[in-house]
């Protein structure tokens, strides 16, 4: 077994079995017979897990979910094994991504190079051949947005802003599955780019607030009204997972 896969086998086992903050989990010699894995390589994973604030190690103690909040990091591993976030931790990633790429493509206005634009016009192009065959834009739309970050030359603040898209790939994805909304969303993606080609940063980081607001109400108002959805839809799948 790798040691990424075993890190996301220790975290998904850890968490399915609600152990509280605080209480003591199995020890690493019962943890390498359940996994069939060598104590040095449990060992590894477990660090990795210490440093996302998923668990404490004691010496001479034992293995103990932390009381410390979950590392961002944390929260997109949790995303991509298939853990969800909870109703609260979706409505404040919902906010932070608001406030990152409001101040990104203001930057992006400032910064943005011929390569930058280049790429976002190859992105806007594969969109709409997408949109044209019938099929969802959930990575087109990851790969947009994330090279408005790219564009402010910052890649510390790049690699901040991908652990949020890692974590919200499930609600892309759901989200992309009507064609009204992947055709809506690519023509304010080409606004938002014609804005930053004429470097206006007053009017591209308006129409970005009201892009990035119109997905978030979207999310917020079925969070707040779950019970409204019809069983069929895909969005009540996702609402169900969240709130088990």
């Amino acid at each position: 077994m790798e040691h990424r896969d075993l890190v996301s086998e220790l975290a998904l086992f850890f968490l399915q079995r609600k152990y509280e903050p605080g209480e003591r989990v199995p020890s690493e010699r019962e943890l390498a017979e359940r996994f069939k894995a060598g104590r040095g390589l449990i060992r590894e994973a477990l660090a990795y897990l210490e440093a996302l604030r998923v668990i404490d190690r004691k010496a001479k103690s034992g293995i103990y979910m932390s009381n410390d909040t979950a590392s961002v990091e944390a929260l997109a591993l949790f995303a991509q094994i298939g853990v969800p976030l909870q109703a609260e931790e979706v409505r404040q990633s919902n906010e932070m991504r608001r406030i990152h790429e409001i101040t990104a493509v203001r930057l992006a206005c400032e910064r943005a190079t011929l390569e930058n634009f280049d790429r976002m016009r190859a992105v806007l192009a594969t969109s709409m051949k997408r949109i044209d065959a019938g099929e969802p834009i959930d990575l087109e739309d990851r790969d947009f947005h994330l090279e408005i970050i790219n564009a402010t030359q910052n890649n510390i603040f790049y690699r901040i802003v991908r652990i949020f898209y890692l974590m919200t790939a499930e609600r892309r994805r759901i989200y992309f599955q009507r064609p009204d909304r992947c055709r809506e969303s690519h023509n304010e993606h080409i606004r938002i780019f014609e804005a930053i080609a004429r470097r206006d940063a007053v009017e591209a980081m308006g129409l970005m607030d009201a892009h990035l607001k119109g997905v978030e109400s979207y999310w917020t108002g079925l969070l707040d009204k779950p019970q409204t959805l019809e069983k069929q839809q895909p969005e009540a799948a996702w609402l169900r997972h969240i709130s088990s």
